[in-house]
């Protein structure tokens, strides 16, 4: 899908350190979330220098207003595509539905044995991507950012975690596995310079700063 705006707008680092099952957390093997591989550190270096700076319009917004977990494949939407790409040994059900598999979430380090325990990340927050370019969008448009399955925007995390996240940038939340985070702005970075968005002083100072660290 082609960039929408002419303004020019993560190998995965996953800590294999221990295996939460839905009930209780154990030492074991984990599995390891396939979020698409982003762009490298020097790439995402030049993406950012190309970003738009701007104070954020924290006004409109409505999650509704971004279609999302449309019918990707035959009863499949997007959340059981991104849950069956991002667990190991998962099965579903006629309907689609995971009934059992193994997810780890590169987040916080956490391994789930219960589809339920986990939601789809959207890595650049629908609220933040409509704070900093969105509301002009198109409804096609927002739902394409929304089902985003090619660019680094979809991810299987810890429930509580993604909730905790919520629509906060990476001068407001970061992944507490530290090894994680190199990964994460890589990716925030690409996302936000496909789909032409902008960034405001703060995020743009925090991204430079986990950047130069990759």
């Amino acid at each position: 899908m082609p960039k929408f705006y002419a303004r020019r707008r993560l190998s995965i680092l996953a800590a294999f350190t221990g295996l939460i099952a839905s009930v209780g957390l154990f030492n074991g093997p984990t599995a390891s979330a396939a979020l698409p591989t982003p762009v490298s550190a020097a790439t995402a270096r030049t993406y950012l220098a190309s970003l738009t700076v701007a104070t954020e319009d924290r006004t409109g917004y409505d999650r509704d207003l971004f279609p999302h977990w449309i019918t990707i494949s035959g009863t499949c939407n997007t959340r059981e595509t991104v849950l069956k790409r991002d667990g190991t040994n998962v099965v579903t059900s006629s309907a689609c539905a995971a009934t059992s598999g193994t997810w780890y979430s590169p987040y916080d380090g956490a391994t789930w044995t219960a589809a339920s325990d986990l939601d789809i990340d959207h890595l650049v927050p629908l609220a933040e991507a409509w704070d900093s370019g969105a509301d002009s969008w198109t409804t096609a448009q927002r739902q394409a950012f929304a089902n985003d399955l090619t660019r680094p925007q979809l991810i299987a995390v810890t429930d509580n975690v993604n909730q905790s996240k919520s629509d906060q940038d990476p001068a407001e939340w970061m992944p507490s596995v530290t090894s994680y985070r190199c990964t994460y702005v890589r990716a925030w970075v690409q996302v936000k310079y496909y789909y032409g968005l902008s960034v405001d002083s703060a995020e743009k100072s925090a991204l430079t700063s986990y950047l130069s660290a990759c």
